[in-house]
């Protein structure tokens, strides 16, 4: 039986072996007379000891830790109760407890935990850490960003070869823009040559202009002279 598994219940009394959990309570062992039942988790409240702590004049320590110092301590178990015994024997075994926040009943209760747990020879100890993954992922980022290392250059080269093409395409037609501006030199002369003759039919208009002239008329003659003078 592990330490992780006991849960102490409200309105219960004793320890309890948590066997399995629903989503509306658990199923419960008694460590005192191994009776199973089911426990509402809309009546009562379920705490894993482990995860019980103990006010002290420092820090709050686990209840692993005082157990642990009872353990160690080799001092009788008190009677439950009488109070003043139950406070002289914390004060021995673990003198840093806070007596003014840890009551009487939180020291009994304690004691009979306690004295339960020894009985179903149950190892005070806390649940040991599952081995830390965190390595193998940093590892597995690392294979990552180094795959995305060895992708980039390749990626910028294809682009750099995709935009060299490009370039090409586009400077081809400019290269060859040349002979179409050449073509069209040659018809814009071609255009002047004929337009050139059209200046040089003036001439010949003014030729004929002369040619449809009528001949300077004759001079009369001279009036004859009257005989009688």
């Amino acid at each position: 039986m592990e330490y992780a598994k006991i849960v102490a219940v409200t309105g219960l009394p004793g320890l309890f072996e948590l066997v399995s959990s629903k989503s509306d309570g658990a199923i419960v062992r008694s460590l005192e007379d191994k009776s199973t039942k089911f426990v509402s988790s809309r009546i009562h409240n379920f705490s894993h000891l482990e995860s019980i702590e103990v006010y002290t004049v420092r820090d709050n320590v686990n209840l692993v830790d005082i157990f642990t110092a009872m353990d160690n301590s080799g001092e009788k178990l008190p009677d439950e109760k009488d109070n003043a015994a139950v406070k002289n024997y914390f004060e021995k075994v673990y003198a840093d407890l806070d007596f003014d926040r840890v009551y009487s009943s939180d020291m009994k209760k304690m004691i009979k935990w306690f004295g339960v747990l020894k009985s179903n020879n149950i190892e005070i100890k806390l649940r040991e850490a599952a081995p830390e993954e965190e390595p193998v992922e940093e590892e597995v980022a690392v294979e990552e960003k180094a795959s995305v290392k060895e992708e980039k250059p390749k990626a910028a080269k294809k682009e750099k070869e995709a935009a060299g093409e490009e370039e090409k395409k586009e400077a081809a037609p400019k290269k060859k823009a040349a002979p179409k501006a050449k073509k069209e030199e040659d018809e814009a002369g071609e255009e002047k040559k004929e337009a050139a003759p059209k200046k040089k039919a003036a001439p010949k208009a003014k030729k004929e202009e002369g040619d449809g002239e009528e001949a300077p008329a004759k001079k009369k003659a001279a009036p004859k002279k009257d005989a009688k003078k």
